[in-house]
């Protein structure tokens, strides 16, 4: 694993990963697959304090014998609570937000009718049900949608901000679209993480094969086998807070990627939601998503 594949895997949206597998790696490094042994190799060599990485530990130099300090007076008690620390996967969250707050951004709503959509999924699936079997979901139409449309119509969305050693700002044309999935991790102890592996040049896949590499990370990250190549190469986020009934929603651009897409619930529009159905008809009224 290069320096720079270092550098995105420690401060960006799997940080969190990366920082409780190291400390697994230093407890017993037999404890983690091959590849993280490999990565964690080059990680204590190549990655600095400076970029968010957890340094490798360091044996504490022996200090000369200082007489004891004058005790100081205890402090006043808060008269406030102070909160709770945020600590292991949270705190990583927090250096992230705080870090995609330093990239130029702009964001676009658009309210896309959804009918076409639910036509076209029902037709493949009723194919696939009387061939081979499977199914494809809004995700993955709207995840091929969102390639296809940045590859053969917008490819300036996949250009990347950067800057210089001298802090001047740069752009990176990205030969190919790294998409990456947000997946939403329920962990041992009940808590959730967010994991975000990628679909490697996404944009060269034909549909059938870009489904199967879909759900093959969404395996891997089930079953807890995401090695750290998984993870590296992301140009472009997919985040569906969809499927928790949000409606419309401003997803963080993390630092090194050109675009994150938000898409919304599936649903009528507001102000036809309690309608009755036939009146929906009548005035035929489609369902729409906001990306």
């Amino acid at each position: 694993m290069d320096a720079e594949t270092a550098k995105q895997m420690s401060s960006g949206q799997n940080a969190w990963l990366v920082d409780e597998m190291y400390r697994q790696y230093v407890a017993d490094p037999t404890s983690v697959s091959d590849s993280w042994q490999d990565f964690f190799a080059d990680y204590r060599e190549t990655t600095a304090r400076g970029d968010g990485a957890v340094a490798a530990p360091v044996a504490p130099a022996a200090a000369e014998e200082a007489p004891a300090p004058e005790p100081e007076a205890a402090p006043e008690p808060p008269t406030e609570p102070e909160g709770q620390p945020i600590r292991g996967a949270g705190a990583r969250i927090v250096a992230n937000m705080e870090a995609s707050l330093g990239v130029p951004t702009a964001t676009s709503f658009r309210e896309v009718p959804a009918r076409l959509l639910e036509v076209n999924r029902s037709i493949i699936n009723g194919y696939l049900g009387r061939t081979r079997g499977g199914k494809v979901s809004f995700t993955h139409l709207i995840g091929w949608a969102v390639v296809r449309a940045m590859a053969d119509h917008m490819p300036v969305m996949n250009s990347s901000f950067t800057t210089d050693a001298e802090g001047k700002p740069r752009v990176i044309r990205h030969d190919h679209i790294g998409l990456g999935i947000a997946v939403d991790q329920e962990k041992s102890d009940g808590s959730r993480s967010l994991l975000v592996p990628c679909i490697k040049a996404a944009d060269t896949l034909e549909f059938r094969t870009f489904v199967e590499a879909y759900e093959e990370l969404i395996r891997r990250v089930r079953q807890n086998q995401l090695s750290p190549d998984d993870f590296a190469g992301t140009t472009v986020s997919l985040t569906n807070p969809g499927t928790i009934g949000t409606m419309q929603s401003v997803p963080r651009l993390m630092p090194g990627q050109g675009t994150i897409v938000g898409v919304g619930a599936i649903g009528y529009p507001t102000e036809y939601q309690a309608a009755d159905q036939r009146t929906i008809a009548d005035l035929g009224v489609s369902k729409i998503v906001r990306i």
